[in-house]
């Protein structure tokens, strides 16, 4: 897909979100690699009025070329393209019912979620609690290369998910899969729950391996 497009796609996709409550204000961040470099989401910018103009571009270094200022967040995302070649963009939101279960004291480090579907494993799979560290801050980067080494959705402490996917249609649906699960979680949270067993878990990840 050429530059221009994925310019409008970007937009489609953060005003999508936007209008289904999926992110807030001027929250969350959106990145798309490129073949010499990275278009960004400005910093302070809605997700639901982007400018396929004013978006930030990266050179293949990480260094800004032009657009409006890139997202705070923006070593954050070059870390996790770092540790995953395959990856083709990430997509980080501030949604509810994640940052839900990032804030509860009993979610386990190792696997914020439970399996309780079979697409949150075939699109999800373990989701680590990284731990709290200031948003844009370089101790926030360095935690999520560390965790983006063996995952590609993590959920940030007191902050949010940040998901990625081979191109900006999967890091899409792996988000929008979170977030339905955490919500579906919440809502049957301190009930006895049926949930999919460590054999299969294995047999759908066999058959689904996650791509990026």
């Amino acid at each position: 897909m050429k530059e221009a497009q994925l310019r409008e796609r970007i937009c489609a996709v953060g005003r999508s979100l936007f209008e289904r409550g999926l992110t807030h204000g001027s929250t969350g961040n959106i990145s798309v690699r490129l073949a010499d470099g990275w278009l960004l989401t400005p910093t302070g910018s809605s997700l639901g009025t982007l400018l396929p103009e004013t978006l930030s571009r990266l050179d293949d270094q990480g260094r800004f070329l032009s657009g409006d200022p890139p997202t705070k967040e923006k070593l954050l995302h070059l870390n996790m393209y770092a540790q995953r070649p395959r990856m083709g963009a990430v997509v980080h939101l501030h949604s509810t019912s994640s940052v839900a279960v990032s804030l509860l004291a009993e979610t386990p480090l190792d696997s914020a979620l439970p399996p309780l579907t079979a697409y949150y494993v075939m699109r999800i799979g373990d989701l680590p609690l990284v731990p709290y560290f200031p948003p844009g801050n370089e101790r926030l980067a360095e935690a999520v290369s560390q965790y983006a080494v063996r995952h590609h959705a993590l959920l940030l402490a007191n902050h949010g998910p940040v998901v990625g996917g081979t191109d900006l249609l999967a890091a899409t649906d792996a988000m929008e899969e979170l977030e339905a699960t955490a919500r579906l979680y919440l809502s049957v949270r301190g009930m006895p729950l049926r949930i999919l067993t460590p054999d299969q878990v294995a047999e759908l990840r066999a058959r689904f391996p996650i791509q990026c």
